[in-house]
């Protein structure tokens, strides 16, 4: 599966230079034409892109997860983390559902892919995964607690409507969704396959 990168609504120039190495964030810096002439400096984040995956169990369930991460307020989302450098994007969404699940799946359909932030270079690939084993005990990170949480397709589109709902890059389609009958019906079919 052959998935091109989002384009970024601000793409980092092929002049800007790095200007801090984090572990997570680089930071890039260029020279920026005003309209009236004058020179600024811009300055854009870089990061590791990521892949989100929403599992659909055999009998119709859709696998969120209940999770703590240090640091951070308890959450609940899909599964999914960071695509490790040199990884390709469904390879990393099979490591991350098996890691964070003990599931593999027989198919993964791209939902969609997306650059949320335009200060920030990261490309979010978010993913449906359908025809799922269960081959492994879940394996989170050190930094994870993680709950699996089954829910309907109703269930689903009321939790994405809570604050404490991590995939944000899903709400306009939830949204959407819940607004209107024929949308809803178009993104459980996308969702749900033939369950």
């Amino acid at each position: 599966m052959d998935i091109p990168k989002p384009k970024s609504k601000q793409p980092l120039p092929d002049d800007a230079k790095r200007v801090f190495e984090g572990v997570i964030f680089d930071v890039y810096q260029w020279e920026q034409k005003m309209f009236d002439g004058s020179i600024a400096v811009f300055e854009k984040l870089k990061r590791a892109d990521t892949v989100t995956i929403f599992p659909v169990l055999d009998n119709g369930k859709i696998l969120l997860t209940k999770q703590e991460q240090p640091g951070k307020e308890p959450f609940i989302g899909a599964v999914g983390g960071r695509i490790d450098k040199g990884e390709k994007i469904l390879d990393a969404a099979k490591r991350e559902l098996l890691e964070e699940s003990g599931f593999e799946a027989a198919e993964f359909i791209l939902w969609k892919s997306i650059q949320p932030i335009s200060k920030i270079e990261w490309s979010v690939y978010i993913f449906v995964a359908r025809g799922l084993k269960k081959v492994a005990n879940l394996n989170p990170d050190s930094g994870e607690k993680i709950e699996p949480m089954p829910v309907d397709f109703d269930e689903f589109l009321e939790i994405a409507m809570q604050s404490n709902f991590y995939e944000q890059e899903v709400y306009r389609d939830v949204v959407e969704a819940m607004l209107n009958q024929d949308k809803k019906m178009e993104l459980k079919k996308f969702i749900m396959g033939n369950n």
